[in-house]
């Protein structure tokens, strides 16, 4: 079960309304760090609250257990290895995607693969 919950969190692909604006990718660190300034990145359904923050670590929790890990900014990715209340995430390197300064969204494998959106809050 808390495999299940993993794979979906970790990779889920959310339908979302259309929006007055597209998402946009963001290529560089420093604007990354600029957008999740003072944020948290959220995904209700799941109960996924994270912190990513400048120093390069992951702090939160998802479906009522820790979350920690790493991250560093690598050829325009976001490359990151957590931690899930002894669940390894492994090391995965993701295209990053913002739309309305409210939404950013995380696609695996370098953008080839699933994705997940979060809500900036």
């Amino acid at each position: 079960m808390r495999q299940a919950i993993l794979n979906i969190t970790v990779a889920a692909g959310l339908a979302l309304p259309a929006s007055a604006q597209a998402f946009e990718t963001v290529t560089e660190r420093e604007t990354f760090l600029a957008i999740l300034e003072g944020r948290e990145l959220r995904l209700g359904l799941f109960g996924i609250s994270l912190d990513v923050r400048p120093d390069g670590s992951i702090v939160g929790r998802a479906s009522g257990w820790d979350v920690v890990g790493t991250w560093a900014w690598q050829d325009g990715y976001f490359c990151r290895e957590m931690d899930w209340s002894g669940t390894p995430i492994p090391y995965n390197c993701q295209l990053v995607e913002v739309r309305d300064n409210a939404k950013m969204r995380f696609t695996v494998d370098r953008g080839a693969g699933d994705d997940a959106t979060f809500n900036l809050r």
